[in-house]
């Protein structure tokens, strides 16, 4: 009974985190901070770390990775993937609806410049996660180099590859400088459960050939989305051009104007920003009506969500096994260092597309300072900035 109560509170602390979590993986992180390691103590500030950049090696959406791999740590694959549900089903659905009623916005027009004030208070909101990671695990010299090779390495080299390989070579570089400082630790032996590896390359195999096969619309949808979900490291940010590509250059199942204004949307909505996926969905079954919208929207969630959630699965059940490696442990101030690096470059490359006004440094430079002077929580700030849209 007291377990139920407590997963009922923590898919409860998830669901406020979906409506309310902007700013993409590294504003998600923030938060994750507060509720999930400050207010609700599910686990401690250094393993969130660990997981979020465990999360950032493999390719899918690293925060829905991270609070899925949270659940699992909690209650298990079932509380794992009630959060996953949980976790995307707002945003995929307002993306889902807004694939069906895109007509009716070009009809009405209905315009989209609520987002104007959101957007540099993300910036805010990613730039304080970048001060508060850095100050929490960049402890060494070596640490404040990785940090700094790694961020310039992530602004200048546009490459989702280029994440994995930043956080693999910086954890082999600590691993081997600070290895002899870690203490021995008894290793039980580590089995590997190969099951979950075997679904996902089953899936990917199987759903490539069958819409090779039959050409028929969801499948090829459902494959096209379990592809890029297989196949893209850096979250978010990273999935917008190969989609761009895919959808609009490639296929032209939706046009570069409802592209760019479904994205657009999806940056003013809380959660995943790969439920832009949903979006394209939708608009790629619009021939089939209503139904076959909906039907494209959950197909393409499904396929987004699933490859990233099945490989965390596959790793995250001998992690801890893994970390009494002394190499393994040492390489985390490398890897973690890394990702403080990425997440001040993220901020960086936030802020460029922004109109360049004052307006747009008073409000993320304002938000920045709101967070580390006060204890205004972040939602509180990105709904005050919302309604400001609205309103003006």
């Amino acid at each position: 009974m007291i377990k139920r109560i407590r997963y009922y509170i923590f898919l409860r602390d998830v669901a406020l985190l979906a409506v309310t979590a902007f700013g993409g993986p590294q504003a998600h992180l923030a938060m994750m901070l507060d509720v999930m390691v400050k207010k609700r103590n599910y686990l401690s500030e250094e393993e969130l770390i660990e997981l979020n950049a465990l999360c950032q090696i493999l390719p899918g959406p690293t925060s829905t990775q991270t609070i899925t791999a949270i659940g699992y740590r909690i209650g298990g694959a079932g509380l794992a993937y009630l959060t996953l549900l949980v976790w995307m089903m707002p945003a995929v659905t307002i993306m889902t609806m807004a694939g069906v009623l895109f007509s009716y916005f070009n009809e009405f027009g209905i315009p989209l410049t609520f987002t104007k004030f959101i957007q540099p208070m993300a910036v805010g909101v990613v730039s304080f996660a970048a001060y508060r990671i850095s100050l929490k695990v960049v402890k060494t010299s070596t640490g404040v180099i990785i940090m700094v090779v790694s961020g310039i390495a992530s602004y200048f080299v546009r490459s989702p590859w280029v994440f994995p390989i930043i956080l693999i070579i910086a954890g082999m570089i600590t691993g081997f400088i600070y290895k002899a400082r870690q203490p021995l630790e008894e290793k039980n032996g580590m089995k590997i459960d190969w099951r979950n590896f075997i679904l996902w390359a089953g899936v990917f195999v199987f759903v490539a050939v069958l819409g090779g096969i039959t050409k028929f619309l969801p499948v090829l949808l459902f494959e096209n989305f379990y592809r890029n979900g297989s196949l893209i490291f850096g979250g978010g940010q990273v999935l917008i051009p190969m989609l761009y590509t895919e959808f609009v250059d490639f296929k032209h199942y939706l046009s570069g104007e409802e592209f760019l204004s479904g994205f657009s949307i999806v940056q003013a909505l809380p959660g995943p920003v790969f439920s832009f996926s949903s979006y394209i969905g939708a608009l790629s079954m619009r021939e089939a009506g209503i139904f076959g919208e909906i039907i494209g929207g959950v197909l393409a969630a499904l396929g987004i969500f699933l490859p990233g959630t099945l490989l965390i699965f596959f790793i995250i059940k001998f992690w801890d096994n893994l970390k009494k490696y002394r190499l393994v442990r040492a390489s985390l101030e490398g890897i973690n260092a890394a990702s403080s690096g990425m997440v001040v470059a993220a901020a960086i490359l936030l802020f460029q597309p922004l109109p360049d006004s004052i307006a747009t440094y008073v409000i993320t430079f304002g938000t920045f300072c709101l967070l580390v002077f006060t204890k205004i929580p972040t939602p509180f700030i990105i709904l005050t900035g919302l309604l400001a849209g609205l309103l003006f």
